[in-house]
């Protein structure tokens, strides 16, 4: 995937501007699709030692990429045997080819949100909630909708109760890096998880998970093992070697019973049900959804969508913004106080004329995108291409794309693995359509009858204000950055407060 990009423009090569429906691309020579699945059950656990140990996740993807010669190619997936039952796929790795799984008129988005497995239905009491629907399924708009209802009628809450969540986080941020004694760094994704579920629990509660019986520090606690849990087979603990076929053994062959967190949700579902009240009659009333699987859906939806997503996307901007340095610090603020000054305050309309912040956090969600994986299965035969080349896929084929180098494809971004906060500034906004982390393009929206997630708007806006509100209480900040089981880690190791008051 060599580029051949302008080093003084970061837009897209004028050799590769192939959109998807492009009728240029019927002049693409059709190609076999390269690759293969190796000895039935010992080419799929071959692939995961590589995938998971031997390799690591990003140079399994590399170096088939670069030994087929292809962005497109066939491999398996994990876990495979023995909790799924067909871990073959088609991997999409580039910009132009990726987008085919957004269309839910040619892919089949049945029970594939964790990849070619799906855990129990036992950790959602015993409903397939809606992330696990097909928009083809009668339930899955009507839930949609119901969703949509429910952020509709909080919007004037997001950006007050975000930043008094916010104001918490960073005053106990502050006090752990002042606090010399105790190594003066604060483990910021540790912080952000418990701004996270106050946030998301307060949003759709009304209350403060303190004032039920989740108590102040439960919830993130409880969600976390339930997360494990489900997303077991496609992480690693990162272990000594020694360990690997241990640990192969316990989190990838079987499935981990879901008996063994049903009291952990049981009081999470619990909180939010007694809780909800007016959320679930409404549930009831106006869209015919029975009471319990209201409150299944929206635990997953505050759990594994919301607070999950959380997970990832807070640490990975601070991580970014962080490591760019002071220079891009510098202009943030600039930019943050005075729209803010002139404004009059942290509004709507403040946020729309912070183009730097915008773009910066568009740049984080393109080069660590939240989710790093899309499934979907062909519904029809259907032909895909790539820059160079179009393949023909089969009905019930699985595809599966790498949303991070679908996103830094070199043939669209200049310096794609570099983080630049001013990328989608002017004219840069068109590369937009290339960003992919909400299961959809950034230029699209959610509806009902599509898989695009229905708190995209939300995720930017939440992600915009909290730079805002870093940077109108500091100049300036450092941190060390490491990685997890799910995302990036952050610790600050200083804090610079603000020079200028606004």
């Amino acid at each position: 995937m060599a580029s051949s990009i302008s080093s003084t423009s970061p837009a897209i090569n004028s050799d590769h501007q192939l959109d998807a429906d492009s009728p240029t691309t019927q002049i693409l020579p059709l190609k076999p699709i390269p690759g293969h699945y190796g000895l039935p059950i010992l080419g799929a656990i071959r692939d995961r030692y590589d995938y998971f140990y031997s390799q690591g996740r990003d140079n399994f993807f590399r170096t088939r990429m670069q030994k087929l010669k292809s962005t497109v190619f066939r491999t398996n997936m994990p876990p495979g045997p023995f909790i799924a039952s067909n871990p073959k796929v088609i991997a999409l790795l580039d910009a132009i080819s990726f987008p085919v799984l957004f269309d839910t008129s040619k892919v089949e988005k049945l029970n594939v949100l964790d990849g070619t497995y799906m855990p129990s239905i036992s950790y959602t009491g015993g409903y397939r909630v809606c992330a696990y629907l097909d928009p083809s399924e009668p339930g899955h708009p009507v839930i949609k909708r119901w969703f949509f209802s429910l952020l509709a009628a909080r919007h004037n809450k997001f950006i007050p109760l975000f930043r008094h969540c916010l104001s918490e986080l960073f005053i106990n941020l502050e006090e752990q890096v002042s606090d010399k004694a105790a190594g003066g760094k604060a483990d910021f994704n540790t912080l952000s998880d418990a701004m996270s579920f106050n946030f998301v629990f307060r949003l759709f509660c009304d209350r403060s998970p303190s004032d039920t019986k989740l108590g102040p520090n439960d919830g993130p606690k409880l969600f976390n093992l339930w997360l494990f849990f489900q997303l077991a087979p496609l992480i690693t603990l990162g272990f000594p070697k020694w360990f690997n076929f241990l640990e192969d053994l316990l989190l990838h062959t079987i499935p981990l019973p879901a008996f063994l967190v049903k009291s952990s949700y049981k009081k999470l579902y619990d909180a939010f049900y007694e809780s909800t009240g007016p959320i679930l009659d409404e549930a009831v009333k106006g869209f015919g959804i029975s009471k319990d699987e209201a409150c299944h859906n929206l635990v997953f939806m505050a759990g594994f969508n919301a607070y999950g997503g959380s997970k990832t996307l807070f640490p990975a901007l601070i991580k970014w913004v962080g490591l760019a340095g002071e220079n891009l610090h510098r202009q943030l603020a600039d930019e943050i106080r005075t729209i803010v000054r002139d404004e009059g305050g942290v509004t709507l309309s403040a946020l729309e004329k912070m183009t730097l912040t915008k773009s910066v956090v568009y740049e984080a969600l393109r080069i660590e995108p939240p989710v790093p994986f899309q499934y979907g299965k062909a519904k029809e035969d259907m032909v895909v291409h790539n820059h160079d080349a179009s393949f023909e896929i089969k009905k019930g084929e699985m595809i599966f794309g790498y949303q991070p180098f679908a996103t830094k494809d070199p043939k669209i971004f200049y310096d794609p693995e570099e983080f630049v906060g001013q990328r989608f500034l002017g004219d840069g906004e068109k590369l937009l359509k290339y960003v992919y982390w909400s299961n959809g393009r950034e230029i699209d929206d959610p509806t009902a009858e599509n898989k695009q997630c229905p708190g995209k708007d939300l995720v930017v806006l939440m992600s915009r204000v909290m730079l805002v509100e870093l940077f109108i209480r500091y100049d300036t900040f450092t941190i060390e950055a490491g990685t997890l089981l799910l995302g990036s880690s952050v610790t600050f190791t200083s804090l610079t407060k603000a020079s200028s008051l606004i």
